[in-house]
C-alpha cells in the first residue's frame, strides 16, 4: 500500500488518498492499471475545518441551501488573505499561473505570473482580493502553429499580458455549488467619456468600448488542460458515453465508450472528456453563462445554414440580420420548422432576469401575449410582443420553481436585464488536414497532409445565455453562483446574488430530439471532475474588444477615445473568494478530488505528460517521507504526482498525529515544513 500525496499541504490542510498501486506502470505508456482501491482516510484540522476550507471563510456561510431547499456543505473557499501568495507552479496549494501565449480565440494577449497577485486596499476595510491585472504591452514571440502548411514556427505578436490561474489537477469537483464574488474590468475614470458613469450601480451597461477585456471565471473537466491543445484535441468538450457507430463516429472521441481496454488507468467502455461549463465569460454590456459540450447535434437538429446567395454572411443570426429563412433562431418561423417533422435544438432551457437593472417598460413582457403569439411566428425574426425574450420558443415558461409568485421562465414580465439565447451555437472542430466542407479551413486535394495528429472532425455545441449586466458588476463586488447536480434528474443553474439568470435541465441535454434523418447522439450531463479556471482575456473576435484589435492599443495615435481608454491599462479583475459547497451526505454522489475511481484521470495525464506540459514544466513524481506518530513510529513512503508547470516544484512535508482509538488523523497547522525540490527538465 502506498500514500498518494494529492497536491499540496497549506495552512493544515490534507487530501491523503490510500491507493493499491501494486500493479500500476507510472513510467511506460501502456497504461497499466491505476489504483483498483481509492479510499480516503478522513483528514480532520486543528482548525476543525475541511482539508480544503480555508480557516478565513467565515462561521455563518458554512452552509448553503440550495434552489431546491437542500443544505450543502462548504468543502472548499479560498479568502485570498495572504498577500505572501505564490501563484508560480508549484508554489501554492490551490492554483496555479500560466506563462505563455493564449492561442485561442484570436487572442491578444500573453498570460503572465506576475499578473497575478493577492492585494489588500489600504483603506479602513482593509479588503484583500485576487487581482489578475491586463496591461497593454506589445510582445514578438516565435510561436509553433501545427496548422500552418506545413507546419513550423511563426513569428506572432501579442499586444496585452494578463493572467490566468487554474486548480488543474490539484483541486476538482463533481457537482455543487461554485461562488465567487468578483468585480469586473473597466474603464470608469471620471474625465473619461463614457456615459454609463454617475448613472448608478442599477444602471444598464450600455459603452461596450469602456469594457475592453474579456474575463473569465469556469470549469474545465480534468483530462484537458486549458491553453494545452495536445490535452484538448479530440478531448474538449465530450461529455458522451455511448458506443454507437451509426450516430457518431467514435474515432473522433479520443477516450471512447467503444474501447472495452484503454488503458492508462481508464475504465472500459467509459466515453470520457474535457467538458467545458463557463460561470461567466466576456464583458462590456452583457456577460455570457454556458456549458460547451460534444457530440454536437447533426445539421437535422441546427438552425437553417446560411445562403450567402441572398447576402447573408456567417454571423448575421447574431444581429437576426439573416435573410434565408430559418437562419437566425431554431425554431423561428414556426412553419419552416414544423415541415422537418421534429424538434430542433435544445429544449426546455430556462431563463431568469437579472433583476439588479433599472426597468425599462419597453422590455416589458405579459405571459399570455406571448404564448398566443408563439402559436404561429410567421416572422424570420423574434419580437417582445410574440417571442419568449430569451428568443428561444423551445424555453420552459413555466413558473419559476414552481412558484406563481416569481412569475414564468422566459417572460421578461419586470422589464429588467434579460437573458438572451446566443447566437454562438458551436463550431465543427477539425485536424488540419481534414477535408470535411463543415471544417473553418478544410484542406484541398492540391495541399499536401501534415499528418501532425489523429484525424478528426466533429459538431461541438454551446448551450448559451447572454444576459444584460448592470454597473454594479464594475462598480462592486458581486457574487456570481453555479448549482451543479449531475445524474439525468441533474441541472445547472447559474445565478447572481442567488436569483436566477439561466438553467439546463439536465433532460434537456439527455433527452434531445429524434426523428431527423440521422439519430441524435445521447450525451451524458456533465459529470467530469472538474477545475476551476480564473483568467482575463482580450480578443479581436469577441463582443467587446479594445481599440484597434490587431495592432497597438493606441493605433496610430489620431483617436482620443482610443487614446484614454489605453491610456486607462492596467485593468483588474478582482476576486473576494471562491467558494464550492456539497452534499455531504451519505446518498450523496458529488466528489472533490481529481482521481475518483468513476472517473479516473491520474494515470492517463501521467502516461500522456508532454500534452499538458509546455517547454518550462516537469511531471514531478517524486518521494517523500511521511512519519506518522502513533505508539510506535511508523513510515509511509509519500508520492508527490501532481503535474507542475515549472522546473521548481514543492514538496511538503508534515507530522501528523493518529488517534489510534477514532481512526482520524489530526493536522498540526504549525508542523508543515516546506523544501525546494529541482525537477527535471523533460525532453521535447
Amino acid at each position: 500500500m502506498v500514500l498518494w500525496l494529492c497536491g499540496s499541504l497549506w495552512m493544515g490542510v490534507a487530501a491523503i488518498a490510500v491507493v493499491d498501486a501494486s500493479n500500476s506502470d507510472s513510467s511506460s505508456g501502456s497504461g497499466g492499471s491505476t489504483a483498483t482501491d481509492r479510499s480516503l482516510v478522513k483528514l480532520e484540522t486543528r482548525s476543525g475545518s475541511r482539508p480544503w476550507v480555508d480557516p478565513d471563510t467565515p462561521e455563518d456561510v458554512r452552509t448553503y441551501v440550495t434552489s431546491r431547499g437542500d443544505t450543502w456543505e462548504l468543502i472548499m473557499s479560498d479568502e485570498f488573505g495572504d498577500v505572501n501568495r505564490n501563484f508560480t507552479a508549484g508554489a501554492d496549494h490551490l492554483w496555479t499561473s500560466l506563462e505563455m501565449p493564449d492561442g485561442t480565440n484570436d487572442a491578444l494577449q500573453l498570460y503572465s505570473h506576475d499578473m497575478t497577485s493577492v492585494v489588500c486596499d489600504d483603506d479602513e476595510e482593509g479588503l484583500c482580493y485576487l487581482q489578475i491585472k491586463s496591461i497593454d504591452e506589445v510582445n514578438n514571440i516565435t510561436v509553433w502553429n501545427n496548422y500552418l502548411r506545413p507546419p513550423g514556427y511563426q513569428n506572432s505578436t501579442f499586444y496585452y499580458r494578463s493572467g490566468m490561474l487554474q486548480t488543474w489537477n490539484k483541486f476538482c469537483f463533481q457537482g455543487g455549488m461554485l461562488e465567487v464574488r468578483a468585480k469586473l474590468p473597466a474603464v470608469l475614470s471620471e474625465d473619461s467619456n463614457n456615459t454609463d458613469i454617475g448613472k448608478g450601480n442599477n444602471a444598464r451597461a450600455e459603452q461596450t468600448q469602456y469594457y475592453p477585456t474579456w474575463p473569465g471565471i469556469w470549469l474545465m473537466g480534468n483530462l484537458g488542460r486549458a491553453l494545452f491543445s495536445s490535452s484538448t484535441a479530440r478531448m474538449w468538450p465530450f461529455s458522451y458515453n455511448e458506443c454507437n457507430e451509426t450516430v457518431f463516429n467514435s474515432s473522433n472521441q479520443r477516450i471512447s465508450a467503444c474501447d472495452s481496454d484503454p488503458g492508462h488507468g481508464l475504465n472500459p467502455n467509459q466515453g470520457r472528456g474535457a467538458v467545458e461549463i463557463d460561470l461567466l465569460e466576456g464583458g462590456g454590456v452583457a456577460i455570457s453563462s454556458s456549458i460547451q459540450i460534444a457530440p454536437g447535434m447533426p445539421s437535422d437538429y441546427r438552425r437553417a445554414a446560411i445562403n450567402e446567395s441572398l447576402g447573408d454572411w456567417s454571423y448575421c443570426m447574431y444581429s437576426q440580420g439573416c435573410a434565408t429563412i430559418g437562419a437566425n433562431l431554431p425554431g423561428v418561423p414556426t412553419e419552416y420548422y414544423e415541415e422537418r417533422g421534429h424538434r430542433s435544438w435544445y429544449q426546455g432551457l430556462r431563463y431568469g432576469s437579472n433583476n439588479y437593472c433599472i426597468v425599462d417598460g419597453n422590455d416589458t413582457q405579459s405571459y399570455s401575449l406571448v404564448a398566443a403569439g408563439m402559436e404561429n411566428i410567421t416572422a424570420n425574426t423574434c419580437s417582445l410582443l410574440y417571442c419568449p425574450a430569451s428568443n428561444d420558443v423551445h424555453g420552459d415558461m413555466g413558473y419559476i420553481d414552481g412558484d406563481r409568485t416569481l412569475g414564468h421562465w422566459n417572460i421578461n414580465s419586470n422589464g429588467t436585464c434579460f437573458p438572451e439565447m446566443n447566437g454562438y451555437q458551436g463550431v465543427f472542430l477539425c485536424d488540419p488536414d481534414n477535408q470535411d466542407s463543415r471544417c473553418s479551413a478544410p484542406r484541398n486535394d492540391s495541399t499536401p497532409k501534415t499528418n501532425t495528429m489523429e484525424p478528426y472532425n466533429y459538431q461541438m455545441d454551446a448551450l448559451s445565455a447572454n444576459w444584460g449586466i448592470h454597473m454594479g458588476v464594475y462598480y462592486d463586488y458581486v457574487a456570481y453562483q453555479l448549482e451543479w447536480v449531475t445524474g439525468d434528474n441533474g441541472y445547472l443553474r447559474w445565478m447572481i446574488g442567488g436569483h436566477p439568470i439561466f438553467e439546463i435541465p439536465a433532460k434537456s441535454v439527455v433527452n434531445t430530439p429524434q426523428g431527423g434523418n440521422k439519430p441524435n447522439p445521447r450525451l451524458t450531463f456533465p459529470e467530469e471532475p472538474s477545475y476551476i479556471i480564473l483568467n482575463v482575456a482580450l480578443s479581436a473576435a469577441w463582443g467587446t474588444y479594445p481599440p484597434n484589435p490587431g495592432k497597438p492599443c493606441r493605433g496610430d495615435g489620431k483617436d482620443p477615445e482610443a487614446n484614454f481608454i489605453c491610456d486607462s491599462f492596467p485593468l483588474y479583475m478582482k476576486i473576494d473568494y471562491v467558494r464550492v459547497y456539497q452534499d455531504a451526505s451519505k446518498s450523496s454522489t458529488m466528489a472533490h478530488e481529481c482521481d475518483p475511481a468513476s472517473h479516473p484521470t491520474r494515470q492517463w495525464i501521467l502516461d500522456h505528460e508532454t500534452d499538458y506540459v509546455d517547454g518550462i514544466t516537469s511531471s514531478s513524481r517524486c518521494t517523500e517521507v511521511l512519519h506518522v506518530e502513533t505508539t510506535t513510529t511508523v513510515t509511509f513512503l509519500s508520492v508527490c504526482s501532481t503535474l507542475f508547470t515549472q522546473a521548481s516544484a514543492t514538496l511538503t512535508r508534515a507530522v501528523v498525529n493518529v488517534s489510534t482509538s477514532s481512526g482520524e488523523v489530526h493536522v498540526a497547522r504549525s508542523s508543515w515544513e516546506q523544501r525546494q525540490l529541482t525537477a527535471k527538465m523533460p525532453p521535447r
